[in-house]
């Protein structure tokens, strides 16, 4: 049994929350607090396996009870933020923080909506608060032999939950003059990719935007998948260029990175780099296999560097990863592969 602390400054989400997260038989909510000060109570009082924190609160907001709880009782915490802009600026200095993940604050009265919200609520605190020590990894290439990676002249990225601060190490590690193009695929709302853009810009030396069509891949420029939609790569007379879609409707994840690795597959790019980190679920396993079977070369982030070891672990026992590295060993693997 999972036991969490819900915190939230309205009666309303704190009651919501606690619904949603105990209609699952796995999750019981042991208490609730309507602010930073009471939170930092009932964690000493009822030291929570995990705990769900509001944004936007009186008297001490999320961002400074989060700071106290990660320097006194550190524990997973999900943010519980607003999808605005705004909101995700905040979040996104939570993450920095040491919070793990979020969920955005939209619960409504539309049923369906609900029901998606309840879904991915429970599998993120399970997936969290259950990642206590790493799964042993299966055997790897790297383990068998460790070849080269590269040469590299694309490099694609998927991630999703723990995805920002990983990308952010990777992003902050690539040098002046990167030789090749990045693709993201990072997990996240419409309102946040944007802002994360900007964050992954002030990294390093490459230029980073949020992804548009007609966008050109060239050599030190990279571009995040925009929340909602799919970002596919054509090949026209010029070179590479992106298309941002809406098509396929029917994956589970809008980004999926799999659509995307898949679209540098067939183009073919033979000489693309697909780079896997840390996130629930299998998105990516069957792009990485794409682009493996292309020509290209697979990293997947380690376990015991995951927040949760879920895409990575896919790749891995798909049997396509070339390596399976650390995260502060990504970068430099990148940079060796890019000519």
């Amino acid at each position: 049994m999972i036991r969490v602390l819900v915190v939230d400054d309205s009666a309303f989400m704190r009651k919501a929350l606690s619904r949603l997260l105990e209609d699952d038989p796995e999750i019981r909510v042991v208490g609730s607090a309507r602010d930073g000060y009471e939170a930092l109570e009932k964690v000493q009082e009822l030291d929570p396996d995990l705990v769900t924190l509001d944004v936007e609160m009186p008297r001490m907001d999320g961002l400074e009870a989060l700071a106290r709880i990660m320097e006194t009782s550190p524990r997973p915490v999900i943010m519980v933020s607003s999808v605005t802009e705004e909101g995700a600026e905040v979040t996104l200095r939570a993450l920095d923080m040491g919070a793990v993940d979020y969920v955005p604050k939209n619960i409504g009265s539309n049923p369906l909506e609900v029901v998606k919200i309840r879904q991915t609520l429970c599998q993120k605190v399970k997936a969290v608060a259950r990642r206590g020590a790493p799964p042993k990894p299966a055997p790897t290439s790297e383990s068998r032999r460790p070849a080269r990676l590269g040469p590299a002249r694309l490099v694609a990225i998927g991630a999703s939950t723990g995805g920002p601060p990983a990308l952010q190490k990777v992003f902050s590690g690539l040098p002046e003059g990167f030789g090749a193009p990045v693709l993201v695929v990072q997990h996240m709302p419409k309102a946040f990719t944007k802002a994360f853009a900007k964050r992954l810009d002030a990294m390093g030396p490459l230029a980073v935007k949020e992804a548009e069509s007609g966008d050109r891949l060239e050599a030190g420029r990279a571009f995040v998948a925009p929340g909602g939609r799919h970002v596919v790569v054509h090949r026209d007379g010029r070179g590479l260029v992106l298309q941002v879609t809406e098509r396929p409707a029917d994956t589970l994840h809008r980004p999926s990175v799999d659509v995307t690795f898949r679209s540098v597959a067939e183009i073919p790019v033979s000489d693309a780099l697909a780079v896997v980190l840390t996130g629930m679920g299998s998105d990516g396993a069957r792009g990485a296999a794409a682009i493996k079977a292309r020509g290209g070369s697979v990293v997947a982030q380690s376990p015991e560097t995951c927040v949760v070891y879920g895409m990575p672990r896919a790749v891995v026992e798909a049997g396509v990863a070339d390596a399976v590295l650390p995260i502060d060993r990504i970068a430099p693997a990148i940079r060796e592969a890019v000519p």
